[in-house]
């Protein structure tokens, strides 16, 4: 097990905290065999059936030589398999490690040298993992029984990789006593409903917001695993939610901007809603709140177990609330003296037993995150410092100002943009590089790049970035200057950086379907004009981008498009080929359940 800086004190916050999830999960088992676990686009399991399973895995993984306090990769699609694997791992007395099969293959290689892993599986080829460690599929079986699944609540449950300022991924190991406590914590302020609820798995299990979904098993809801065709898909999305009667969804506000059409203009049942990953804007509060919706605004970094502050959407306007049982929040100043007056603005320091026990293999960067907590009731208390500003209003409840450092959220992910400079720093012809973001349309946020070299070609660069960085961290636009504008000390000046380059105005891309194609792209993209030979994703384009352009277009031609037709298309002729193709067949009579070839939100 990884040592780190300082010691972990804080204990459970709750009795059902210190339960343990899996001990909540054996009672879930004993008391409701035959009830519905998990749903995926490959079938259904009870939790019998879901007992078995998760034991016969681990019971290979031990054989395979895991351990207490190992660490376990897991490569794995969103089917099945998924959970069953995560709970093996946990009943092996090992912590999971995310390796998205849609992350290039340098990334899955990092991660995997970077975590030691012991062994990993995956249904798949096998992963770029380093040499001795074991490979399993999600079906491997092993004589004799695994050991008995009640780790300790210290014991290390994942690591989650986030992005790093330094330009290395920070591996987030969290304890099985933050996972049970932020579970209890939702529970004590009635997010969690006492009756068994149906969950929807919406988020990457690469990132942290998976964990209060899948999670949620181990207290006896059914989950509802969402594969990356229907969670692109909002129309597919919705209809998926109501064929399984799903009560509670976690979302980023972006994702419901795009969803909200078809579950509020269908007359469908809303789900509970969770948000978190970004800020919520005003009018989606204001909706929300208006329509009666039940919603949740949720915050937390991820050394802090995904959510720390919470908050009901209801009244005028936008807030963070208040810390959840058991979290102490601290506004300080940069003297780390208490910021008590309302309205003033400091920086958020959070505690309790949510904490990571840190960055796994870097001590120095734990201690200089974590730090001890001298206004803890006991000694050995550790605080983390978020970076994030906030204030409290007059009634006590947290507000977001904003950040203290360069790290900021794009559609849900957390990006440091001083890795991804080192990245477009460290390709071939380019002397010097900076990073920013540029929003050319309100709520479309994007990276841009800035390179120095007289070589430099900005699409030999974006093809570059994507053969190395997972498709959140590649920068929209490059742009090439004779040189980075400076401040007076001699650093990169970034609020001087110009508006990134748009491409010249070329022809126009035809008339009828195809122009009104080049419109919408247009539109969305925010540039004045597209080649036929235009990729979607070098001019800018995201996923929620790319869902934008297959809405307006099945609202302008009546047309049965796909969310796949975009992403499979290799230029603009090719999806408007796609798109008149469309427009002369009937609709499909089933949604495609392959995968689309990027990832999707958040």
């Amino acid at each position: 097990m990884t040592t780190f800086a300082e010691p972990v004190t804080a204990a459970p916050s709750t009795p059902a905290a210190a339960a343990g999830l899996l001990s909540r999960l054996r009672a879930a088992v004993a008391a409701h065999p035959g009830r519905p676990a998990v749903h995926a686009a490959d079938g259904s399991l009870d939790f019998a059936a879901l007992e078995r399973r998760t034991a016969t895995l681990a019971a290979a993984l031990r054989a395979a030589g895991v351990r207490r306090g190992d660490r376990v990769g897991v490569h794995l699609a969103r089917t099945l398999d998924l959970p069953v694997a995560l709970l093996a791992v946990w009943r092996a007395g090992a912590a999971y490690v995310p390796l998205d099969p849609a992350y290039p293959a340098e990334r899955i290689a990092f991660m995997a040298a970077d975590a030691r892993l012991t062994a990993v599986v995956s249904a798949e080829t096998a992963p770029p993992v380093p040499a001795g460690v074991a490979v399993l599929r999600p079906d491997a079986a092993a004589p004799g029984p695994a050991a008995p699944d009640a780790p300790h609540p210290l014991d290390p449950a994942y690591v989650i990789y986030t992005s790093g300022s330094t330009g290395r991924p920070k591996g987030v190991e969290v304890p099985h006593g933050a996972v049970a406590d932020l579970v209890a914590g939702l529970e004590g302020i009635g997010a969690y409903r006492p009756e068994p609820a149906v969950v929807a798995w919406n988020a990457s299990v690469s990132f942290d917001a998976s964990v209060q979904q899948w999670a949620r098993i181990c207290r006896g809801d059914t989950l509802v695993v969402v594969d990356d065709a229907r969670r692109s898909d909002p129309a597919a999305l919705a209809a998926l939610l109501d064929e399984h009667a799903v009560t509670d969804l976690d979302l980023t506000p972006s994702h419901w901007q795009l969803l909200r059409e078809p579950l509020l203009g269908g007359g469908a049942r809303v789900p509970r809603l969770f948000m978190g990953g970004e800020p919520v804007p005003g009018r989606t509060w204001r909706e929300l709140a208006d329509g009666g919706i039940e919603a949740y605004n949720l915050y937390g970094p991820t050394e802090c177990t995904v959510d720390a502050i919470a908050a009901r959407i209801t009244g005028p306007g936008p807030h963070l609330g208040a810390p959840l049982p058991g979290v102490r929040a601290h506004l300080l100043d940069e003297r780390l003296v208490p910021v008590t007056e309302p309205g003033a603005v400091g920086e958020l320091y959070l505690g309790g037993p949510g904490l990571a026990h840190g960055y796994a293999g870097q001590p120095g960067l734990t201690a200089g995150r974590f730090v001890a907590d001298p206004f803890a009731p006991g000694p050995g208390a550790r605080m983390y410092r978020t970076g994030d500003r906030a204030r409290r209003s007059a009634d006590g409840l947290l507000e977001y100002v904003g950040r203290v450092d360069r790290q900021v959220k794009l559609r849900g992910f957390r990006v440091e943009l001083g890795e991804v400079e080192h990245a477009v720093a460290a390709l071939d012809g380019v002397g010097a590089a900076a990073v920013t973001v540029h929003e050319p349309a309100p709520g479309d946020t994007r990276l841009a790049a800035y390179v120095t070299g007289p070589s430099a070609d900005p699409a030999a660069l974006t093809a570059a970035l994507r053969r190395t960085l997972p498709a959140h961290l590649v920068p929209a636009t490059v742009t090439v200057l004779d040189a980075l504008p400076l401040t007076p000390n001699g650093k990169v000046d970034h609020r001087a950086l110009p508006a990134p380059a748009a491409p010249a105005a070329p022809e126009a891309a035809g008339g009828g379907v195809a122009e009104q194609v080049a419109e919408v792209w247009r539109t969305v993209l925010g540039v004045p004009e597209v080649l036929p030979t235009d990729d979607f994703l070098t001019l800018g384009g995201h996923s929620l981008a790319a869902l934008r352009v297959v809405h307006l277009l099945r609202r302008k031609l009546n047309v049965e498009l796909q969310l796949r037709h975009l992403l499979d298309a290799a230029d603009l002729a090719a999806f408007t080929e796609a798109v008149q193709r469309a427009t002369t067949t009937a609709p499909a009579a089933a949604r495609p359940t392959l995968a689309p070839r990027r990832p999707a939100v958040r």
